[in-house]
């Protein structure tokens, strides 16, 4: 080819100086063949590696079809009770009594400890005799009044007496009561933090409410604006071989400053399958294209103007500039560059170049 190359440009030449026979017109006219010829020349001796060399690459394609691609998140979850409450006392002193153990179903407003209350005890019992000598004397008082004996001022002054000491006896006795370390809410004991002979400051008893579950995952802060409440969501657990479908129900509005993520939730309400504190995976469902072209991210590669695929049509490649959009599952969506019906080349595109010979496998 390029010994034609070469006899070729002085007959071109010599053509053009013909005898001045040639007007400008013809000049431009061979000037023209003579770039095509350049054109063609070029086009061949870049196919003609592989051409004198023989190499034909082995390949695999896949056909390229509109399909439905969903986008999702996936990310670590734990189950968690929507309502956790650590039970504490309400005064100083020491633990003479727990009445409930780990994994125990209480009530709201059961009394689980106490606190030693001896001497609060002994200060409310000595007031007995005194309200009972305040109460003989109004007592008395208003009898004699009845008679038209004494003054109302005498009987308004027993009363009140009687009265006071009644309400110093509440007080006391709330101040008692501030020793019992009561379950603020329905649930079952998950921790418990205290035993006989602690201070009341060393611990507290936990406890959940099994009744209202939720699922609770972090999210990096790349997610924000991607995930919104009512997404379509599932749980996987692994080990118990089950998943669960539900939806979205809090998205977290703040960044947490040192995580640099923020939180989902899924509330669940009772579920006998599930506990506090299990581990499982959350699939979040947060984009579908229903008419996509999708392909495997493996065969994409990347070059200094973009990203790029090999497509063919039986015998050499082709290379195709390609957009993409969303990824997922090692599969990701493209937004130009292919259409369907193309012959993706999905095996055997690591050796090739523009122009290489192939062999479908």
């Amino acid at each position: 080819m390029k010994r034609l190359y070469f006899l070729l440009i002085p007959a071109l030449i010599l053509a053009s100086c013909g005898g001045g026979s040639q007007d400008k017109g013809d000049l431009a006219n061979l000037k023209k063949q003579r770039a095509a010829l350049d054109a063609k020349i070029k086009e061949l001796e870049a196919g003609s590696k592989d051409s004198l060399s023989g190499k034909v690459t082995a390949i695999a394609v896949q056909e390229v079809q509109s399909s439905v691609f969903n986008g999702f998140i996936e990310v670590q979850s734990q189950i968690n009770g929507d309502e956790v409450v650590n039970a504490t006392a309400r005064t100083m002193g020491t633990v003479n009594h727990v009445y409930v153990q780990v994994g125990q179903q209480v009530h709201k407003g059961q009394v689980l400890a106490t606190l030693d209350d001896a001497v609060a005890e002994q200060q409310i019992k000595a007031m007995d005799p005194q309200i009972e000598l305040a109460k003989t004397l109004y007592e008395k008082q208003q009898k004699l009044w009845k008679q038209n004996i004494g003054t109302e001022v005498q009987l308004m002054s027993a009363k009140t007496q009687y009265e006071n000491l009644l309400k110093q006896k509440a007080v006391a006795q709330a101040g008692k009561d501030l020793n019992n370390i009561i379950a603020p809410i329905s649930g079952t004991i998950d921790y418990m933090g205290l035993k006989v002979g602690d201070q009341s400051s060393a611990g507290y008893i936990r406890i959940v409410n099994t009744s209202k579950l939720k699922a609770e995952a972090s999210l990096g802060e790349n997610y924000i604006g991607k995930v919104k409440v009512g997404d379509p969501a599932t749980l996987i657990f692994p080990d118990m071989n089950d998943s669960i479908a539900a939806k979205i129900t809090f998205v977290s509005k703040a960044v947490d400053p040192l995580s640099r993520a923020f939180m989902v939730q899924i509330k669940l309400g009772n579920n006998e399958k599930l506990h506090p504190n299990m581990s499982c995976i959350l699939k979040i469902a947060n984009y579908q294209n229903p008419d996509a072209i999708v392909i495997p991210v493996s065969v994409i590669q990347k070059t200094a103007t973009g990203e790029m695929v090999y497509i063919t049509n039986g015998k050499t490649a082709k290379s195709v500039k390609i957009t993409t959009g969303r990824n997922s599952n090692g599969k990701v969506e493209v937004l130009s560059g292919l259409q369907p019906g193309d012959k993706l080349i999905v095996a055997g595109f690591e050796d090739l170049d523009d122009g290489s010979r192939v062999s479908i496998m």
